[in-house]
């Protein structure tokens, strides 16, 4: 004959139920959660006097920072390497070269990288290639 022994009603907290409460809780905090990267680029553009032209629709624009920084159509690129520029532009552009190139550069920003940017346009064909500046303030 086998006998059963008692177990004790007092044997501790079950925490199973407050785990899986936990995970559900994570779960729809990961779903409901929206994640956004934005890069905003704060950039001091030049000053220079000029009739103001209109830019064609579709248009690649090039931001660079201060620090010499790419930015195409508000990606940042991953370096400042000539190469990584034009094979960014490649793909942008889809070797259309009437496609409208628009270089934003901080006043800042060393003269190399603004060359580098015209470089890239130019082995690649573009035709249209504009710079952004600013008007000059008032009393300068």
């Amino acid at each position: 004959m086998k006998f059963h022994r008692k177990r004790s009603a007092d044997q501790g907290i079950n925490l199973t139920p407050l785990i899986d409460v936990v995970f559900l809780l994570l779960i729809f905090f990961m779903v409901s959660t929206t994640f956004t990267k934005e890069t905003h680029l704060a950039v001091n553009l030049p000053e220079a006097d000029g009739d103001v032209t209109q830019a064609p629709s579709a248009r690649i624009d090039i931001l660079i920072t201060a620090d010499g920084k790419y930015s195409l159509n508000g990606v940042a690129l991953v370096n400042q390497q000539l190469k990584t520029l034009i094979e960014a532009l490649k793909q942008l552009s889809g070797g259309e070269k009437e496609t409208a190139l628009t270089i934003t550069a901080d006043a800042q920003t060393p003269h190399q990288a603004v060359v580098r940017a015209m470089d890239a346009a130019g082995r690649l064909g573009f035709i249209n290639l504009s710079i952004v500046t600013q008007e000059p303030r008032e009393g300068e």
